[in-house]
Parts: structure tokens; C-alpha cells; sequence
């Protein structure tokens, strides 16, 4: 709510007086200045010339780090039509919008859920510009008190979309306020404590709240149950991130060739995010090792070796896991508590962070004893699997021990 001042404010004459007044004054009782041989004028033009004034030096700075931001504003797709991947949510979003425009309302509810790096912040940003309205983003942590989130709804415009990150972290209290206002569209206040608290309920115009979460097992079922629109967003194909790479290096002015667009997307965990960072990185590479030459195929296998990242998107951590269950263990199960121990890893991290994409990608499997590298792991990185190993992945026949699996 807007704070309006009772105390009246001096006119436009007496606010000059007062800037003015502010100003630093040259007192006449200085120190005079050391006197100087006086300079001819020729060599004072030619000094003059020779040096940038001081306003183009403030502006040469200001100039690059503007365009920088404007690159990094067109890396994100403004519309629909330029999003790459995606194609049932698409799909489904748009016919969301066109009936939404054609009744000229509000879109309804919308949950996007996967994994991080996968574009739901920049989804909700989309839904903005084709509709016409303004997006306001925030995370849920930041909700922590009831009036940061009555804040944000009491300042929206009728059609606005209210975007809030890893939703499935926010507060009890806070989710309760949103009960009432994504169903009613209504802001339920509660004034004074004990028996005068008196609760009062305002208008809110009608918006549409877009949630993204990681962890969609987290919500509760009565805020999931209010979305109208549930989605998925999934994992991009090979050739899906080739084109959003190539898209990336045109806007970053960096040639790319497709071989070269290809050998950074297989490498890219199936992720428009890490395909970005992937690019900046060979970018600098080729602009330092091959004096700005275009990145092709062998350039960027070779700058990606350099930081670590091998053919399939494996770091050096999810080689060092692998490695550490084939060799001290023979590819027998192992436990999370073990792994954790030997690696110098947090057992949530190894859980939450490299297990999932090893997982995805076939290079691992657990069991109820724990976790076993599968065949293609161990001939990615060169070893040859037992049969003992192999015979391991068909039948399980002692499911125990699973308090470390």
C-alpha cells in the first residue's frame, strides 16, 4: 500500500535553493595552488585532442555493459514461436492463450514442474508478452512473512501474471493466503489480536499465478489442486539443443559451425542452460587458444576436454563416483553413507545433484543394497565388465541391507 505523506512539501524555488545549498563551496581562504610554467598553446590543443574527455570515459564503460544486457535479454525467447523444444506444452499453452484472448480473460492457474534449467522462468515470461501484461517474479523463500506475498498481490494489474520459483518452498502461512486469493481472488487480512482481531477480506483483480518447482511431491495437495494447468516440461533431444545453441551464438556474434553446434549439445545434459554456459565457455577458448576462429567440431571437443566435460556431459565428480564403485568395489552394490565417505561428497548431494542424470543416462542403478554401476558405465570409462557384474543387473537375490541403499 502506498505511504502518502502529510507533511507539506516547499515549492520548486525553495527545493533549487536547497540543492544549491547543498553543493560544495570553494572557500577564497584556500591554499593557492602550486603555479606552473605556462604551456603554449599549441601543445595544449594537441593535449587535449590526445586525451578522451572525462564524459566519454564515463560513457565507453556505461556503453559496453548496456549491450551486454540487451544480449543477454535476446538469449531468452520473447514469444512462442522462438522457443525451441517443448512441443505438447507449446502446443497446449497456446490454445490456453488464444481462448484466454478471445474471452478476454485472465489465463488460468498454471504449475510447471522438472528440472532446473529446462525454461519455466522463461515460460512465464513469455505468457507475459503474449498477453500483453506485466510479469512480476519472485521465489518463494523470499515469501517469508504474511505481508510480502499481500504486497505483491495488493500491486497487481488486472491480467498480470505473479511467477513464483521452487513454490514447494513456501512458508505455511504464506500458502494459506494464496488459497483464497488464486480461488476467490480475494485478499483475507486479519486486523488487531485476541477478541477485537476483526478479518476483513479485499478485491483482488483477477490474475494468473505461475508456479515452478523441481519437487512437485512437495505441494501440498490443496495449493497443487488449484492449478488449472499442470505440466511437465522434459529433458530437450539432440537436435532441439543444436538449435538453441546456434540461435545463442548468433546473438552472441560467434560463429559456430554445425558440427561444432552438435559436438556442445551432445554434451549439454539435455539442458538449454548448460548448453548456454557450455558455449560461453568454448567462446572463450577459441577467442584465447584460436585467435577467434570459428568453432567447429575439433575446437570445441578440445575446450570442453579442458573443463572437464567428456562426450556424454560426464564431469570430473561423475567420473570419480563410477571409477571409485569399479575399482574398490568391483561393481558390487554400494551404499550412499560409503560413497559419501570415500568421495568427500554430502550424501544429499550425490543423491540430489549426480545420481539423477547417471541415473537417466543408464550409467548407474540402485538396488535395495545399494548402488551398482551398469555395463555401459564401465565401458565408457574403459573397463571391461565382469560377468559377475553383468549377471548382477538381471537378478537381485539378496534385497537387504537397504538402510544404506
Amino acid at each position: 500500500m502506498a505511504i502518502i505523506s502529510s507533511k507539506p512539501q516547499p515549492p520548486e524555488s525553495e527545493k533549487t535553493q536547497i540543492a544549491q545549498s547543498a553543493q560544495p563551496s570553494i572557500s577564497p581562504s584556500a591554499e593557492p595552488r602550486p603555479t606552473q610554467s605556462p604551456t603554449p598553446r599549441s601543445q595544449q590543443n594537441q593535449l587535449q585532442q590526445n586525451q578522451p574527455s572525462e564524459n566519454e570515459a564515463l560513457l565507453e564503460p556505461a556503453a559496453t555493459v548496456d549491450e551486454v544486457g540487451k544480449q543477454e535479454e535476446k538469449i531468452r525467447p520473447q514469444r512462442i514461436s522462438e522457443y525451441v523444444g517443448q512441443k505438447s506444452l507449446k502446443e497446449v499453452l497456446d490454445i490456453a492463450i488464444k481462448a484466454a484472448q478471445s474471452r478476454q480473460e485472465s489465463l488460468d492457474h498454471l504449475l510447471l514442474y522438472g528440472p532446473p534449467g529446462l525454461g519455466k522462468t522463461t515460460m512465464a515470461l513469455i505468457l507475459a508478452a503474449e498477453m500483453g501484461v506485466q510479469c512480476k517474479i519472485t521465489t518463494a523463500p523470499a515469501l517469508e512473512r504474511p505481508r510480502d506475498i499481500a504486497g505483491l498481490l495488493v500491486s497487481l494489474q488486472p491480467g498480470d501474471i505473479l511467477f513464483i520459483d521452487e513454490i514447494h518452498r513456501l512458508p505455511r502461512v504464506t500458502e494459506e493466503i494464496l488459497y483464497p486469493a488464486m480461488e476467490d481472488f480475494r485478499l483475507d487480512i486479519t486486523i488487531g489480536k485476541g477478541q477485537s482481531a476483526k478479518t476483513r477480506s479485499l478485491p483482488l483483480p483477477r490474475f494468473t499465478l505461475v508456479g515452478a518447482t523441481t519437487k512437485i511431491g512437495a505441494l501440498t495437495s490443496p495449493l497443487r489442486d488449484r492449478f488449472g494447468l499442470v505440466q511437465r516440461l522434459r529433458f530437450y533431444e539432440l537436435d532441439e539443443l543444436t538449435q538453441i545453441i546456434q540461435r545463442t551464438a548468433e546473438i552472441l556474434a560467434t560463429p559456430v559451425t554445425p558440427a561444432g553446434a552438435v559436438e556442445i549439445a551432445r554434451r549439454a545434459r539435455g539442458t538449454p542452460r548448460i548448453a548456454n554456459r557450455l558455449l560461453r565457455r568454448v567462446r572463450d577458448y577459441v577467442e584465447v587458444r584460436a585467435s577467434g576462429a570459428e568453432v567447429n567440431e575439433t575446437l570445441a571437443a578440445e575446450a570442453l576436454e579442458l573443463f572437464n566435460v567428456d562426450p556424454c556431459g560426464l564431469d570430473w565428480t561423475d567420473r570419480r563416483l563410477l571409477t571409485f564403485m569399479i575399482e574398490n568395489f568391483a561393481g558390487r552394490p554400494v551404499g550412499l553413507d560409503t560413497l559419501a565417505a570415500a568421495t568427500g561428497e554430502d550424501a544429499q548431494t550425490i543423491e540430489e545433484v549426480y545420481e539423477p542424470y547417471l541415473l537417466q543416462i543408464g550409467y548407474l542403478q540402485r538396488t535395495p543394497r545399494g548402488r551398482v554401476p551398469t555395463p555401459a558405465a564401465w565401458k565408457h570409462l574403459g573397463y571391461q565388465p565382469p560377468e559377475s557384474q553383468l549377471a548382477l543387473h538381471l537378478v537381485d537375490t539378496n534385497p537387504i541391507q537397504t538402510s544404506n541403499a
